[in-house]
């Protein structure tokens, strides 16, 4: 029997819905909240016959392990996932072997290293599903893992973009290259721009946490290294603010 999880939040129940409304084993909702989101959400939960269970503020707190569900939770199944980074990259290979050369898509993926803030980890999620990310991975150590927060921050692409987490990042990295991914780092001393850079190509795009940056290790794995250019007075971006410019300069150079 699948093992089941507690989402929460407008988005994150309604992504579930949305992609896999049987996987559903009811919802909670707080009946006090009779705005037109809420009414919205009741409707597409009883259109895809979801079981919805009233609750008070109180239990849905309890259940969330805090305040930020915005009046609706649920308790689903877990959804089959991919076991390993290998098992993707092959399952894209051998997609992308079936279809015209002109129609193929060379694998895009977003390393972090050293993010441990939940918070920072949804938004990096939510944006790596935007722009099409195949995986995103990140270090078992010195990482925030997925959890009810993640989950929420992500607005449902927790549950869409694969995220490994590998015991020896560098590693990785260089089975990443066996594969012919280029590695591209981001450091604020990198005299080259990511707008310099060719990311049309199997590319993995890595980025450290805000403010430490990558670890030496990781960077000197890299192929190449470029940065983001500033031209106000602070240092740096977000690290999901920078994973944005990042992901979306790669969609746009492919879609062009």
């Amino acid at each position: 029997m699948s093992s089941t999880k507690v989402l929460f939040g407008f988005h994150a129940v309604g992504v579930r819905l949305k992609t896999a409304p049987k996987s559903i084993i009811e919802i909670y909702f707080e009946p006090t909240r009779r705005d037109a989101r809420m009414r919205q959400f009741l409707d597409k939960a009883n259109e895809a016959g979801a079981r919805l269970i009233e609750s008070d503020s109180t239990r849905l707190a309890k259940l969330c392990g805090g305040h930020g569900h915005q009046g609706v939770a649920a308790r689903v199944q877990e959804l089959a996932q991919v076991h390993s980074l290998d098992e993707l990259l092959e399952q894209l290979e051998a997609a992308q072997a079936d279809k015209p050369v002109a129609e193929r898509e060379a694998p895009l993926i977003l390393v972090l290293d050293g993010v441990t803030d939940p918070h920072n980890l949804g938004a990096c999620l939510r944006v790596a599903d935007g722009a099409g990310v195949h995986a995103v991975i990140a270090p078992k150590d010195h990482a925030a893992g997925i959890n009810a927060t993640v989950a929420k921050v992500a607005s449902g692409a927790a549950e869409t973009v694969p995220y490994f987490m590998v015991t020896n990042l560098a590693r990785t990295l260089n089975e990443l290259k066996e594969r012919h991914i280029w590695i591209i780092g981001t450091s604020d001393v990198a005299p080259k721009t990511i707008y310099q850079a060719d990311l049309k190509g199997p590319v993995a795009l890595v980025l450290g946490a805000e403010g430490d940056g990558m670890r030496a290790l990781t960077g000197k794995t890299c192929d190449e290294l470029v940065s983001i250019p500033m031209r106000g007075a602070v240092e740096s971006l977000n690290v999901s603010v920078a994973s944005g410019v990042c992901l979306y300069e790669a969609l746009r150079q492919r879609l062009g």
